[in-house]
């Protein structure tokens, strides 16, 4: 939820209680209260009314000011009521039924102040009329008409106006039969007149009487009670609607509350996994080559105990695979995991930030990975995935043993993503370094070469000459000293020296500068029979040479006269180790490895070989001699050369092959020579591979200073399968890269003026072709530090000018292909064993 989402809400429920507080508290029920004061004071007003008019009536109210006070009172009252009262269609209806009274009772009041006035004068005069006549029937008839019309201002009744109309007619007869009718005349007058206003006041007063005041002022306060307890119903209701907001909002702020301590929780958790990170990172920074594993140990390590997890874990995927692992006590890793972990993020299919995240694995669809993982024992998962550089899927993973993933949130979820580009970064890194080392020890090796070639090339004729000399010289004094024991035997002696410093300059000149090998189809069989009986010749008689019995149909590629030499050497070496009797064994055994397989000086691939042993019975090796047996001129005989294994090791390497040797002091040796093996139905391809070169059309860009040389290394390189452009000027050569980058698939660059100039013109070829292997021929590579080396793109080093088989094996190894598997190589070596 947002934060302005949030706010709105509040904002909404503040309103809510705003507006339910205020009709809560029933803003009408000061508006019922007045109006029911005010329609109490309006029936106080009528009821003055009345009793004035009834006062009136007998002649005790002075004047008539007060009926119309009262009746303008009614009318205030009236427009108080509508004021206060009129709150709906009934009410107002029931207020002008009040109104209409009012104005009926005006008019009644108005025609009762009118009639009761004459009614009062007349009547004064009734009281002060005296008649005296000399009749006394006149005078009784006065009385009895007098009687009548007070009577009458009694009982206004049918009965009595009759009998006062009837004394009035008998005054009147009687006053015309005395003629004395002057005298009663304005008594009759206003006697007719008191009979007609008498009944008229009474009848006014009768009206008022049944008008439905009292009704309707009930009807209205029956109304205003109904609207009174509608309105205290309403405001009931909408205090509880108050308490239910209120309510609302307490549990939303308490929520809110909840989830912004959660927040921050999250925030101080991102906080620190960020903090670790970035130790992480700097770890790795600081980190040697050496020790870049044991930094991703311990970052994993960090990982599993902030994260809670029960196993965490990188796995890195290509030709082989790699774990580093890290668990808790008794959470140990089912056979075959982490290995399938990216399999199984490729099959679930990671978000586009490359996680996988499996919160519970029991709410996951029903199928196959559900299947798999709880067959793994876990609740929840979640792994980060990405493809480094080399193209290799590596794998960031979170185990939760039958629980839910502690790893939830989507801001730590990416964090992890981070975490694993950290850890491709090292893992690269490292890559990186290795080859730097490897670029080194090229390039001591081609230093080595050149110290040694150079040491060869100028002593090599010359000492052949000398040897020739001494060989000549030997041969003619052999064949004029006849049959002097002595003389031939110092002759014979100095035959043998010369012939040992001619095989030492052999094999100086063999070590230091490799050959072309020429690799075809060779039965392994055939050729240690072959080896074997040339053995047998020179080996001593004390000294039993075995041969066990071996599968028919081992093939290998390679050249035979290396391999033979191979086997004469540590047939040799074995003789000179058992100094009385003793036994050599020659095995060879078809051998299968599903995995890397590292041996004690070696490591080899995956794949099919032939392991050839030869087992000795001799004195053995101490573990300190052992280590250092193939390195040249080291050696541990008086008359030793110390380049025997040296080129027993060169030659298996390249063979594309590893040495395993094993030995303990006073029991023997064992060389185990893993050369790979092929099929037989590939041997018609083999013998096609050979005879058409080492190449499959690539083109190389050669440059070279020289023309003429250049011509010939155009035509090696046709010869071993390539296709060679040759460039004499460095312009030429970036011209024709920017033209057709595309066209090259390796560059050679030779001597094109000073080692400073080639190293230029590498690096100007790799900016424009960043992908292409680039291999740099020079005279001095002694001169160069690996660093510069990387920094120019050059991928490997030879001797200029180029020997054929030389670069033959570097462009094999540059190819795309090759330099995957020495990488991965070079990485397995340093990697963790894989958990059972």
């Amino acid at each position: 939820m947002t934060a302005a989402r949030s706010v709105a809400i509040i904002v909404g429920l503040a309103a809510l209680l705003t507006w339910f507080s205020l009709r809560a508290i029933n803003p009408d029920a000061e508006l019922f209260d007045r109006a029911f004061n005010e329609l109490e004071h309006f029936g106080v007003i009528e009821n003055t009314l009345y009793r004035d008019v009834f006062t009136a009536r007998t002649g005790m109210l002075g004047d008539y000011d007060p009926l119309g006070n009262e009746i303008n009172a009614l009318r205030k009252s009236l427009d108080r009521l509508r004021a206060t009262a009129a709150i709906d269609r009934a009410t107002s209806e029931a207020i002008d039924r009040l109104a209409e009274l009012v104005d009926q009772q005006e008019q009644l009041v108005e025609a009762f102040k009118s009639q009761n006035a004459v009614l009062h004068n007349s009547l004064s005069f009734f009281a002060r009329f005296r008649a005296h006549s000399d009749l006394r029937e006149l005078d009784l008839a006065v009385s009895s008409a007098a009687a009548a019309i007070l009577h009458l201002t009694l009982d206004t009744t049918s009965t009595s106006v009759g009998e006062a109309e009837m004394s009035l007619d008998n005054l009147e007869w009687e006053a015309l039969r005395t003629n004395q009718a002057y005298l009663v005349e304005p008594f009759l007058a206003h006697g007719r007149l008191l009979r007609k206003l008498l009944p008229s006041v009474d009848g006014i007063l009768k009206t008022m009487m049944t008008l439905p005041r009292t009704m309707n002022q009930d009807a209205l306060r029956a109304t205003i009670i109904d609207r009174q307890i509608a309105s205290r119903n309403v405001a009931r209701l909408f205090r509880r609607l108050l308490y239910a907001t209120s309510l609302a909002l307490v549990a939303f702020l308490v929520h809110l509350g909840i989830r912004l301590g959660a927040r921050a929780n999250i925030l101080h958790r991102r906080a620190a996994l960020e903090h670790m990170i970035a130790d992480i990172s700097m770890n790795f920074i600081n980190a040697t080559p050496q020790s870049v594993d044991l930094e991703i140990r311990r970052a994993i390590a960090s990982f599993g105990t902030f994260a809670g997890s029960d196993r965490v874990y990188l796995v890195v995927s290509g030709v082989s695979t790699r774990s580093y692992v890290w668990q808790q006590p008794d959470k140990d890793f089912p056979p075959g995991w982490p290995e399938q972990a990216p399999d199984l993020a490729a099959r679930i299919g990671p978000d586009r930030n490359g996680i996988v995240h499996v919160p519970r694995v029991g709410r996951m669809p029903v199928g196959e990975n559900q299947r798999f993982l709880t067959d793994l024992g876990l609740g929840g998962w979640a792994c980060a995935v990405n493809t480094d550089s080399q193209g290799r899927v590596i794998a960031f993973g979170f185990d939760a043993v039958g629980r839910k993933c502690r790893i939830a949130h989507p801001s730590e979820l990416l964090l992890l993503r981070m975490a694993l580009d950290t850890f491709i970064h090292a893992i690269e890194r490292q890559v990186v370094d290795e080859e730097r080392s490897r670029l080194q020890r090229r390039l001591q090796h081609a230093r080595r070469m050149e110290r040694i070639g150079t040491f060869t090339s100028g002593i090599a004729h010359n000492f052949n000459n000398i040897l020739g000399g001494v060989l000549g010289h030997a041969e003619v004094m052999e064949g004029h000293v006849g049959r002097n024991v002595n003389l031939v035997r110092h002759l014979a002696g100095i035959r043998l020296s010369a012939e040992r410093a001619r095989d030492l300059i052999s094999q100086i000149l063999a070590f230091g500068r490799r050959r072309e090998i020429r690799r075809n189809p060779l039965s392994i069989n055939a050729l240690v029979d072959e080896t074997v009986s040339l053995l047998c010749v020179s080996l001593p008689v004390r000294i039993e040479l075995v041969v066990k019995p071996s599968p028919v149909g081992l093939i290998v590629l390679g050249e035979a006269a290396q391999l033979q030499q191979v086997i004469m050497n540590l047939c040799n070496n074995a003789a000179h180790a058992i100094s009385d009797k003793g036994r050599i064994e020659v095995s060879i055994e078809p051998q299968e490895t599903f995995e890397p397989m590292p041996l004690s000086h070696d490591k080899i691939e995956a794949g099919h070989y032939v392991r050839l042993s030869v087992v000795d019975t001799g004195s053995g090796m101490e573990d300190m001699i052992l280590e250092r047996i193939f390195e040249p001129f080291f050696t541990t005989r008086q008359n030793g050369n110390g380049l025997g294994l040296a080129t027993v090791r060169d030659i298996v390497h390249d063979h594309v092959g590893g040495i395993g040797v094993s030995s303990l002091p006073g029991r023997g040796t064992r060389f185990d020579i893993w050369l790979p093996r092929v099929e037989a139905a590939v041997l018609p391809a083999a013998k096609r591979l050979v005879a058409d070169g080492i190449g499959h059309g690539e083109v190389v860009m050669l440059v070279g200073g020289d023309s003429g040389r250049l011509l010939g290394d155009e035509e090696m390189l046709a010869a071993l399968g390539y296709e060679a452009v040759g460039f004499t000027t460095a312009d030429s050569a970036r011209a024709a890269c920017d033209a057709a980058p595309d066209r090259f698939d390796f560059v050679i660059v030779g001597q094109v003026g000073s080692p400073k100039q080639s190293l230029e013109l590498a690096s100007q070829l790799h900016r424009s072709i960043p992908s292409i292997p680039i291999v740099l021929a020079t005279r001095v590579p002694f001169e160069i530090a690996a660093d510069t080396l990387l920094s120019a793109g050059i991928s490997d080093v030879v001797q200029w000018p180029i020997v054929a088989e030389e670069v033959a094996i570097v462009l094999s190894q540059s190819s795309p292909a090759a330099a995957t598997r020495g990488l991965d190589a070079a990485r397995a070596s340093s990697s963790l064993t894989h958990p059972a």
